[in-house]
């Protein structure tokens, strides 16, 4: 039995050594990826919707009524159109580095009104002015700090215009005329993406619209309705600030390591 024993103590050391030599060696494991940094990616077609506010200035000279033309013209006095306005916007964006170029076509309606006393008119007479809607079409440049964009545009702008004057005493309406004018539009935006296809930003605008002779027809109150009234050279220019809401495709969010 002593014997047994000491044989079998022998060959499990005699087999020990063998059987860690094969046991495989401990497995390599590769070391996590390092954390990727989302980047905005601005480039794509973009559709949105816009609200704000506008004023347009308006003044007016009378160059001519029924009497005949006025040299120099008679100064009839300014006013400012103010209120609400709404609308949308399409556009494409292209981003190279961090320089973002775009084009970009707007509408919207508005509800600009305002009125003065004229000074030139012998009859008592309330010049009123209205901006219905406008329109813009411009081209955008910006620099862009990941999702913040800032940018500045310019472009061609046209506006629905009408006018009106009423009898102060009675309250009635003496003529009316209507336009549709072009001019240029200078402007600035700041733009936060707030979602890989939203973002949110504010915009300001400055319409240059120049100054139009416009003829006015009677409404037949002192004269025939539809007969030549008058003339007024009116200049215009229109400031606007808006709040614009816009979704982006075809653009993918890139990483960046």
């Amino acid at each position: 039995m002593k014997k047994y024993l000491l044989a079998t103590v022998a060959l499990i050391a005699f087999a020990a050594p063998a059987a860690a030599a094969d046991l495989a060696a401990r497995p390599y494991t590769k070391a996590p990826p390092a954390p990727i940094a989302a980047v905005y990616d601005w480039t794509g077609f973009y559709i949105g919707a816009n609200g704000g506010w506008g004023s347009g200035r308006k003044c007016w000279d009378l160059t001519a009524d029924v009497v005949g033309p006025f040299v120099p013209p008679l100064a009839e006095g300014c006013h400012d159109a103010t209120g609400g306005t709404a609308g949308g916007q399409l556009g494409y964006r292209w981003q190279a580095g961090t320089w973002v170029f775009g084009v970009e076509g707007q509408g919207n309606w508005a509800d600009f009104t305002g009125s003065n006393t004229s000074l030139a008119l012998l009859a008592p007479t309330e010049n009123e002015s209205r901006i219905n809607a406008f329109g813009l079409i411009t081209g955008q440049v910006g620099y862009a700090w990941n999702n913040v964009l800032l940018y500045v545009k310019g472009g061609a702008a046209v506006t629905s215009d009408k006018y009106r004057g009423f009898d102060i005493p009675t309250g009635l309406l003496v003529d009316s005329a209507k336009e549709t004018r072009w001019g240029g539009v200078v402007g600035a935006g700041l733009e936060v993406g707030f979602a890989p296809n939203w973002s949110v930003g504010v915009e300001y605008n400055h319409l240059f619209m120049g100054d139009r002779d416009v003829d006015f027809a009677a409404s037949g109150i002192f004269a025939p309705a539809g007969s030549f009234s008058r003339t007024s050279n009116i200049s215009q220019d229109v400031d606007l600030v808006t709040v614009r809401v816009n979704y982006r495709w075809g653009g993918p969010v890139i990483g960046r390591y």
